[in-house]
């Protein structure tokens, strides 16, 4: 069984994404003075290591510089004139860097970019939550993307940063896949690649449509319970969350529609819901659809009766980047194997 700090982490991340929408906006930056394990599939369509590799430095023109103003957050940013170097703290921004062609340029990332394809092996590692600012400072990168899930309880970790007048971009982690296709096409912005992020979104879009094409096609829906947290820490999600969405896009019913974000479950709740497939995402244990279909009391869910529990993804249904169409088409399939 992995560290029990992997079940805190997740729940964590459950209560911090549901808090994104809320941050507040950090302070202005000035001119620098100059830059849950898994990586990108090759062939989810979606442009994961599809791309060019990008040049080793780029100059940011003047009109990328006088459109791109602020960050996913509204937060106030100057561009550098030109990006050599990057510092992606959270994976999502390091799967949609990658998949863009940037690997190169990333000197340091958070560490559970740690196992993403592509990465350079070797590069300083950060906690995301409680970052060295001074190392950061002593790398000096030209431009820091950082997931809003660092700004959980109000901290501000990365002010010493932009202090020194390093561009720190905010991306929030977001709740739905329109936003997270916004996420790819405003990196790709900033960097000026927008032919690569708009391939990435394109080829996330066909996917999406297709499963939407089948979902809509579906009267008898089941129900499904997916669960991010396991016994006795059980965790999962109502509306406002993108795991929602797709859960309908595939044709089935979420049994926590009717909640709102991410939530904590109770037994009595999950057995009158009696799901018809439970879905679940967990990886901090051996086996945790084994532990599943051995809870006590269980036995009489529909779904653990017919044993149709299976395992999604870990990173591709927990991270905001484009390989969630990934985790989006393995859950289809589970859910409706004859119809995907």
């Amino acid at each position: 069984m992995r560290n029990i700090k992997r079940t805190i982490i997740i729940l964590l991340a459950a209560v911090m994404m549901a808090v994104m929408a809320s941050c507040v906006p950090g302070t202005p930056v000035a001119q620098p003075p100059e830059g849950q394990p898994g990586g990108a599939s090759e062939t989810n369509g979606s442009g994961g290591g599809s791309q060019a590799p990008a040049p080793n430095s780029l100059e940011v023109s003047p009109e990328v510089k006088q459109k791109v103003t602020e960050d996913r957050e509204g937060n106030p940013i100057t561009l550098p004139d030109k990006i050599e170097t990057i510092i992606s703290m959270g994976p999502s921004n390091t799967e949609i860097l990658i998949a863009l062609g940037f690997a190169d340029m990333i000197i340091a990332a958070d560490e559970y970019s740690d196992n993403i394809e592509g990465l350079k092996p070797g590069i300083p590692k950060f906690d995301m939550m409680q970052p060295d600012g001074e190392q950061i400072i002593s790398l000096m990168p030209n431009v820091i993307f950082v997931t809003g899930m660092s700004k959980f309880g109000g901290a501000e970790p990365y002010k010493a940063v932009s202090d020194v007048g390093i561009c720190l971009i905010y991306i929030p982690s977001s709740d739905s896949l329109e936003a997270i296709m916004e996420d790819v096409r405003f990196i790709a912005a900033v960097l000026d690649a927008q032919a690569a992020g708009d391939a990435i979104v394109e080829g996330m879009k066909r996917e999406i449509e297709a499963v939407r094409a089948i979902g809509e096609t579906i009267a008898d829906k089941k129900t499904v319970y997916f669960e991010i947290s396991a016994a006795p820490w059980m965790y999962s999600f109502g509306s406002g969350v993108f795991l929602h969405e797709m859960i309908e896009l595939i044709g089935a019913v979420n049994i926590f529609e009717d909640q709102d974000s991410w939530i904590s479950v109770a037994d009595e709740v999950l057995l009158a819901a009696d799901p018809d497939v439970i879905l679940t995402s967990v990886n901090y244990l051996d086996d945790p659809i084994g532990e599943i279909l051995s809870r006590p009391g269980w036995g009489g869910i529909t779904a653990v009766s017919n044993r149709d529990v299976y395992i999604i993804d870990t990173d591709a249904s927990n991270r905001p980047s484009h390989n969630v169409v990934i985790a989006l088409l393995e859950m289809a399939k589970a859910v409706y194997p004859e119809l995907y």
